[in-house]
């Protein structure tokens, strides 16, 4: 079979990126390891929180564009994407006070409350600081999202392939690569490679990447006491001078997710795991050190019922994504703990990288800045 691209994994940025290169009329086809729906890697589960608090300006881009994105595969599908709950981020108010200044030179609604007034708003939240909070943020709908992209890309001509593993991609030329399976070989003048926690094992001989760390993460939702009382979705970094435990010294995110509870976890403290070989079992210290956070700063949940969540991670050392191109290999990756908002934008830059157009140079594989 010859295709003009094949995209290898299925999860958000491979189906963003599906999607993307369906609507500039390219043959594509999506090949995925692991069933539709499945809890493996990282693009799983009901929301992510939508957020726009960055005061780097390839990430606002990033983000803004992602928000219309967002807009027009939610009209395009009759799908609800966005729930515009607002989002508050506290701690570190110096960082904050960055991102404030940095909306103000965009243009991006967001402003600072007390955290009186937050702990009057949100009582099923504490704060010890000034609140930053930005209206126009809140969660999306993670598994919506995923099934809207697949969608609109089958609509344009895209054909995805579920349960199907790629054993080997063989690169031919700076124009052509074979992609093989178990039941083809197939042709193409692009490779995508979008697997997330297996992009080393897929193609790190093959492309210089940088270091690519994959941890087992174990957030949890919590049952609301009260729920009757408003959430917003919310980013926290806690005091770095509270020396209880080592994950006190990590950032927190969480949302509510309906029908589910209150979700939050640390970001990116869990163990590194082969994600060929993870036991999807809650570590017991990160577990009752999440359930600690909770009782002092989630005053408006049941402790006790937390119900621990498993994901992968899959992080760069300083958190910045890979997006790049090496002959007809086209890499996406690095994306866990912060990506899955950017994710129909970062379709359109996979899609430009196809195309020969470069990405901002932060998101390099070599990280040319």
């Amino acid at each position: 079979m010859d295709v003009d691209v094949v995209v290898v994994g299925g999860g958000a940025m491979g189906s963003a990126a599906a999607w993307q290169l369906a609507l500039r009329g390219r043959s594509v086809v999506l090949l995925e390891q692991f069933e539709e729906g499945h809890h493996v890697g990282a693009s799983h589960g009901a929301t992510r929180n939508f957020n726009t608090a960055y005061a780097e300006d390839d990430y606002l881009a990033l983000v803004s564009e992602a928000r219309d994105l967002w807009d027009g595969l939610a009209e395009e599908t009759e799908t609800q994407l966005l729930d515009l709950v607002g989002l508050a981020n506290h701690g570190n108010v110096a960082r904050l006070r960055e991102v404030r200044s940095a909306h103000v030179e965009r243009g991006i609604a967001s402003h600072f409350i007390s955290a009186k007034e937050a702990s009057e708003r949100w009582p099923g939240m504490a704060f010890r600081s000034d609140v930053l909070f930005v209206p126009e943020s809140g969660r999306v709908r993670a598994a919506e999202a995923l099934r809207a992209l697949r969608a609109s890309a089958e609509a344009h001509g895209a054909r995805f392939s579920y349960s199907t593993p790629v054993r080997d991609i063989r690169v031919l030329g700076d124009d052509r690569a074979v992609v093989v399976t178990d039941s083809q070989e197939i042709t193409a003048r692009r490779v995508v490679i979008t697997a997330g926690a297996w992009t080393s094992k897929l193609v790190g001989a093959q492309v210089p990447l940088p270091r690519l760390v994959v941890t087992q993460e174990q957030p949890a939702h919590f049952t609301p006491i009260d729920d009757s009382q408003l959430w917003p979705s919310f980013n926290h970094a806690p005091d770095p001078g509270d020396p209880r435990d080592d994950y006190w010294y990590s950032p927190v995110y969480g949302m509510l997710t309906p029908g589910e509870g209150v979700k939050a976890g640390w970001h990116g403290v869990g163990p590194v795991t082969d994600p060929d070989a993870r036991t999807f079992q809650p570590e017991p210290v990160q577990l009752e050190a999440l359930r600690r956070y909770a009782r002092e700063w989630l005053p408006g949940v049941d402790v006790e019922s937390a119900v621990p969540i498993s994901c992968t991670y899959t992080s760069t050392a300083n958190e910045d994504f890979v997006l790049d191109r090496f002959g007809p290999l086209v890499v996406g990756a690095g994306f866990s703990g912060h990506g899955f908002k950017f994710t129909p934008a970062i379709g359109r830059v996979l899609a430009d990288l196809v195309d020969g157009i470069d990405a901002p140079r932060r998101y390099s594989a070599l990280k040319r800045n």
